[in-house]
């Protein structure tokens, strides 16, 4: 079954190398990311787990949990870590996803129900394992990234999404085109014109379909 925006994020039972979850328990009332690779001991894949690790303190200034997806076992995360933490000067304190057996790969609809995992298998037999999601409190799926085995994710981009949808959040706003926190947001078209200003104070109107207003809050 396909994976959509604002699909309710599957319920998995999932086995991490800091214990057992079920993903909707795991979340709680928090935002989350979840970020998947193809392989451990991985190039490109341990400069991006350090670069999350490096992140900590942003993850939690905005209330996210990060978790990590791989498809190895507990055992090499638990080892890989060692290295992720020697290339970015940060340990990864986050819990990864052992889903060596492809379960979490194929419910996230980033593997067909029927892949499996040749022996000698390389990264390339479970190449779109390369997928960022970010979770909203009500555990629907806010946002998908996929990328390629051969371009390093830019996890300033994944914080300022995370920035823009928290600013957004069930409510009747939208960001422009690189949006930064602190710049002026769209007022949905929900709202007419007298009720946006209500809400938002003076508009920019620089089209009857693109009104501006500030940054609220």
């Amino acid at each position: 079954m396909a994976l959509r925006i604002n699909d309710t994020l599957p319920n998995l039972h999932v086995v991490t190398d800091q214990g057992e979850f079920d993903l909707h328990d795991w979340i709680g009332d928090s935002w989350a990311i979840l970020f998947s690779h193809p392989k451990d001991f991985t190039p490109v894949c341990t400069t991006e787990f350090g670069a999350v690790a490096q992140l900590s303190d942003e993850w939690a200034k905005r209330g996210t949990k990060v978790m990590g997806i791989s498809v190895d076992g507990v055992a090499e995360h638990k080892k890989w870590k060692g290295d992720i933490a020697a290339v970015a000067g940060a340990d990864a304190s986050f819990p990864i996803i052992a889903d060596d057996g492809l379960e979490v790969a194929k419910a996230l609809d980033m593997l067909p129900a029927d892949a499996y995992l040749p022996d000698g298998r390389t990264p390339a037999d479970s190449a779109t394992v390369r997928s960022v999601f970010i979770v909203a409190p009500n555990k629907k799926v806010q946002l998908m990234m996929t990328y390629p085995m051969s371009v390093g994710r830019n996890f300033a981009e994944v914080l300022r999404a995370l920035d823009g949808l928290q600013r957004t959040y069930e409510q009747p706003l939208a960001t422009p085109a690189n949006w930064e926190v602190g710049q002026d947001v769209i007022v949905a078209l929900s709202l007419n014109n007298d009720q946006a200003a209500e809400k938002y104070g003076e508009l920019d109107i620089k089209l009857p379909y693109l009104r501006f207003a500030k940054n609220p809050g």
